[in-house]
């Protein structure tokens, strides 16, 4: 096979993979144990506390009064709203659960001033975190109005710390407290669950705190290119699961560092403070996905009392933020397959912001410094096609000569590749060499949050959306909305095709013709693309006319 049709081949090949990758293998379910995801259940489990007991004494609550309890309409509650430096959260007495937060320092929607990120959805009729236990052993407790240790509806934390405790009591005397500590500074919510046995029963159960979120149609549009759903930290290893592979496999066993659920940029989890192991268990139904950390409780007897401390998080997948932290949240930031050279060019993106604060400068200067790692490799396929470019017109009268016979015409070029010292396949290789890098970076400015509603210059306002120009109020085709001209976009495919200019035409009329179509093709791909990944490709376009070009000159003479 000739040159041009390896590269050809090459190019096809790549944008295949592209946008194969993006469908079918963004987030893989992960390889699990069968025999990890048959075990339901447990007797015995570590402590949850570094003592070897997190059951004591207790003194019974007296000034609480035990809340009644309708089954189905809950009695009158309050909801607490706290506000930090980073975020205003509502906790609700019933259930105590978290039913709204509203992350201060990200917005809904660019451009806007008030419409701050909400954590949690409408649609979650009970909030998030929530908390029951595994055998319903404590009767009421999936419909419990706490009784929160305040009279102020609206709590102000400026520094430093703040506990606020809901507590509710059962028929048969058990009683349960959530202790929740807030932070000035901080994502994360400290919350100790205390369970005081009162009634004349032992208790044995597993608590269950549930994550929830909507999985609808349009969840699953969105997810095909960046994974949103339930995902998990189980044994060192990453989970992300897709709802759809629920049914198969609903449940992780062993050593759980957090559970939580995940969309593009943002991520609710729940961490135990202590390590033991627990269990994993998910559920899928009516567009609701649903990710419950199970952690096994110590035996309770009457008189005794048993604490569980627990870790939430409600924020953004940022490394700056998440690598604060001593645990393993970082690990959410995940990029897939292409992970492990994904995570340093999210390193040196935000090392390059650190000294110039524009993301659109920080992608620029990253695509130059990868362009000079790989230097030498793109002269010696510049170097190569300029050889192929010498022996051109002499293929070209083989084929005439040959036409009528194709074996002896293949024989004939293999013959004068021989004659002139021309590898055909050096020409692509060191392209090829540089696919991983090119996936690895689609992923990373596809997904980083550092990118999500961060301005560029002029009209590029939003290097995590689509560049539009003027903002039209009909619909154009191939073009998701918002509508509007594409500027950026169309200056890459003029760029590809000044490019395509510049590579030596291959002999076959056909194969040029196809070569020609690619710098179409590329642009209709990149036209609903994160305006920082096509800033990314025109200015590697832009560097690779300006090296190919020079490299011709050299080695033309």
């Amino acid at each position: 096979m000739d040159e041009q049709k390896r590269l050809l081949l090459a190019v096809l090949l790549s944008v295949v993979v592209l946008v194969g990758y993006q469908l079918f293998f963004i987030t893989p379910p992960p390889d699990t144990d069968p025999a990890q995801t048959t075990r339901e259940s447990r007797e015995t489990a570590p402590s949850p506390h570094d003592t070897p007991s997190a059951v004591s004494d207790y003194t019974p609550v007296g000034s609480k009064k035990p809340v009644s309890l309708d089954q189905t309409q809950p009695a009158d509650f309050r909801n607490i709203s706290v506000s930090t430096p980073l975020y205003d959260i509502v906790i609700s007495e019933h259930l105590a659960t978290v039913t709204s937060q509203l992350l201060k320092k990200y917005k809904s929607s660019n451009g806007s001033s008030t419409d701050q990120k909400q954590m949690v959805d409408p649609r979650l009729s009970k909030g998030t975190l929530i908390t029951t236990t595994r055998g319903g052993i404590i009767e009421g407790l999936e419909n419990a109005v706490f009784s929160a240790d305040t009279d102020s509806t609206a709590l102000n934390l400026t520094r430093g710390s703040r506990t606020l405790t809901f507590s509710w009591t059962s028929p048969r005397g058990i009683t349960v407290q959530k202790v929740y500590t807030f932070q000035a500074d901080s994502y994360l919510i400290d919350c100790d669950i205390v369970i005081q046995n009162g009634s004349d029963m032992p208790l044995t159960d597993a608590l269950v705190i549930t994550t929830p979120g909507i999985f609808d149609e349009e969840t699953k549009k969105r997810s095909r290119f960046a994974f949103e759903g339930p995902v998990a930290y189980v044994n060192n290893e990453f989970l992300s699961i897709k709802p759809k592979k629920i049914e198969d496999q609903d449940t992780f066993n062993g050593n759980v560092d957090w559970t939580g659920y995940t969309d593009r940029y943002f991520l609710t989890a729940v961490l135990p403070d202590a390590q033991g192991e627990g269990h994993l268990k998910l559920e899928y139904e009516n567009d609701m996905a649903e990710s419950r950390l199970v952690w096994q409780m110590d035996r309770i007897d009457p008189g005794k009392q048993g604490e569980y401390p627990f870790t939430y998080f409600l924020g953004p997948k940022s490394h700056k933020v998440l690598s604060q932290y001593d645990n393993t949240l970082k690990k959410a930031i995940n990029f897939g397959f292409f992970d492990i050279l994904a995570k340093p060019l999210l390193i040196t993106m935000n090392f390059i912001h650190d000294l110039i604060p524009n993301y659109g400068v920080a992608i620029i200067l990253l695509t130059v410094l990868i362009k000079l790692i790989f230097w030498p490799l793109g002269t010696k396929s510049y170097k190569s096609m300029n050889e192929m470019k010498k022996v051109q017109p002499l293929m070209m009268k083989i084929r005439e000569k040959y036409k009528d016979d194709k074996q002896r015409m293949n024989k004939e070029i293999m013959g004068l590749y021989k004659t002139y010292k021309v590898n055909p396949a050096s020409g692509c290789l060191p392209l090829l060499v540089q696919m991983p890098i090119f996936f690895a970076l689609y992923r990373m400015l596809y997904q980083a949050i550092e990118l999500r509603h961060a301005p560029f210059m002029g009209w590029i306002q939003d290097l995590s959306g689509p560049d539009r120009l003027f903002n039209f109020d009909f619909a154009i085709p191939l073009m998701e909305a918002p509508y509007g001209i594409p500027v950026l976009t169309l200056i890459m495919g003029a760029s590809f095709l000044l490019q395509q200019k510049m590579t030596p035409m291959a002999g076959d009329p056909l194969q040029a013709k196809m070569m020609m179509l690619m710098p179409i093709f590329m642009t209709v791909l990149f036209i609903n693309f994160p305006s920082g990944l096509v800033l990314y490709m025109l200015v590697n376009n832009i560097i690779s006319m300006g090296q190919q070009y020079y490299t011709q000159k050299k080695f033309s003479k």
